[in-house]
């Protein structure tokens, strides 16, 4: 098998090299060798992988989507990383994979499992995996997963509590807290003329 000559070396049966496919550019059709006879069979076979490379390029540029929004500003507290006794500003997401102690007003917060939180937060949409303990007002949604633990003052406009998730302390929804605060409002117009006819 080794012994024949030429094995390896077939230089003048190889067809010519394809050139690569051009990026988002133009795309040309494989030349034709001198060795190949110019037959209608490989002007479509030429025609046809210009069309797929096209396509092929078309397709790169429909998916290819950004991995940030622009403008979106993001801050990662890593696994081995204590953040103390800071307040956070002007940061659209906080995920929180090591320990945190601060404070806070944003739009998102995502406590990892095996990350923690102490503070006062006000946010849009909060994701629990981890730990959270202070108070949380989380205006949008509140989601605490199964390995999640809040415990303090918690408001919320809605809720989700995955199965094993806990939470704990003086946990009241935003829209109740509302509906309280506007029958004390009324309670205290309705005493106002009984105090003054007396």
């Amino acid at each position: 098998m080794f012994n024949k000559p030429n094995l390896f070396h077939k230089t003048a049966e190889m067809p010519a090299a394809r050139s690569p496919r051009p990026l988002g550019g133009a795309v040309s059709a494989r030349p034709v060798s001198p060795e190949m006879p110019a037959t209608p069979a490989a002007a479509d076979v030429a025609a046809s992988e210009a069309v797929s490379a096209a396509q092929g390029n078309a397709v790169e540029a429909a998916t290819a989507v950004p991995t940030e929004r622009s403008g979106e500003s993001r801050l990662i507290v890593g696994p081995d990383v204590k953040l103390k006794g800071a307040e956070i500003l002007d940061c659209d997401t906080l995920v929180v994979e090591g320990r945190v102690e601060a404070t806070m007003d944003s739009r998102v917060l995502r406590i990892a499992e095996a990350g923690a939180y102490k503070g006062t937060v006000g946010i849009d949409i909060a994701e629990i995996h981890g730990h959270f303990e202070g108070e949380l007002t989380a205006r949008v949604q509140l989601l605490i997963h199964s390995t999640g633990r809040v415990s303090g003052k918690i408001r919320y406009g809605k809720i989700l509590i995955e199965e094993g998730g806990e939470i704990s302390g003086d946990v009241q929804s935003l829209v109740a807290g509302a509906k309280d605060g506007l029958r004390a409002v009324e309670r205290k117009a309705d005493m106002r003329p009984l105090a003054a006819a007396g």
